[in-house]
């Protein structure tokens, strides 16, 4: 690699995370000045900490997150079974579909979802939420998915079988412990997109129910960027950190 496209590259890096470093900076700032750093201080945390629509927010993106992870992994891994152990034909049209959600913008999929519930009559609310996370998580979690079923060994399926195990001791006993790092991965890649989700949960959401995004984006548009919206926005970005590096060491454990 050149030296002018290695500080190409760096250049690049900062230009995307500076205003995040920034943010995280200034959410320690003991005055409100966003200009100016004066002395280190937790006031704002302790500020948004005891602040309950905070932690129902929180409350609320953990729970959704868990469950939308949940049923993503299960039909994501039926998915992905689907389209790597069996030939049939449309199987080339079925994959294709699946990474529909990935590609189209996710504005337009969060107005479609919204339009769906309209016409359908269905009221707006936690479920609406949970639906259209799952409606796009499912994509994510068969990509890893298939990635490592394509790649793993079948020979160890195939002694089991010879061995007489049926499908379902197969699968529950050799199947599943050699798909873990790929479930534990395209778990943490479900929990952290729904998570971080504004877009879905603004158009889908009903009135009573936030997220933590929704919150943030909230509290942006009543009183503009300020020292607590910082702290909350780092708070949220603390914990998706955490879920990242948890992912990133699952799939280097799938990528085995």
């Amino acid at each position: 690699m050149s030296i002018f496209l290695k500080v190409f590259v760096i250049m690049v890096f900062i230009f995307l995370y500076s205003p995040i470093a920034v943010m995280v900076l200034f959410s320690f700032n003991e005055s409100k000045s966003l200009g100016v750093f004066t002395n280190f201080s937790l006031k704002w945390y302790e500020k948004i900490l005891a602040n309950p629509h905070v932690w129902s927010g929180l409350y609320n993106s953990l729970w959704v997150a868990a469950v939308v992870t949940v049923v993503s992994i299960i039909l994501g891994l039926m998915m992905a079974l689907v389209v790597t152990r069996y030939n049939f034909s449309g199987r080339s049209i079925l994959e294709s579909i699946i990474l529909i959600p990935i590609i189209i913008p996710e504005i337009a999929e969060a107005l479609s979802l919204m339009v769906m519930y309209i016409f359908l009559n269905i009221p707006m609310g936690p479920m609406t939420v949970i639906i259209g996370h799952i409606a796009f998580d499912i994509s994510y979690v068969t990509v890893v998915m298939r990635a490592r079923m394509i790649g793993y060994d079948k020979s160890v399926e195939e002694a089991a079988r010879t061995l007489g195990a049926n499908e379902f001791q197969t699968f529950i006993r050799i199947t599943l412990p050699m798909l873990y790092p790929a479930i534990l991965a395209s778990g943490l890649l479900a929990f952290t997109l729904s998570f971080d989700d504004l877009i879905k949960t603004l158009f889908t959401t009903g009135p009573g129910f936030r997220t933590l995004p929704l919150i943030i984006w909230s509290s942006a548009a009543r009183g503009g960027v300020s020292p607590e919206l910082n702290s909350l926005s780092s708070f949220a970005l603390s914990i998706s950190f955490l879920f990242a590096i948890f992912r990133l060491r699952a799939e280097k454990g799938a990528g085995r």
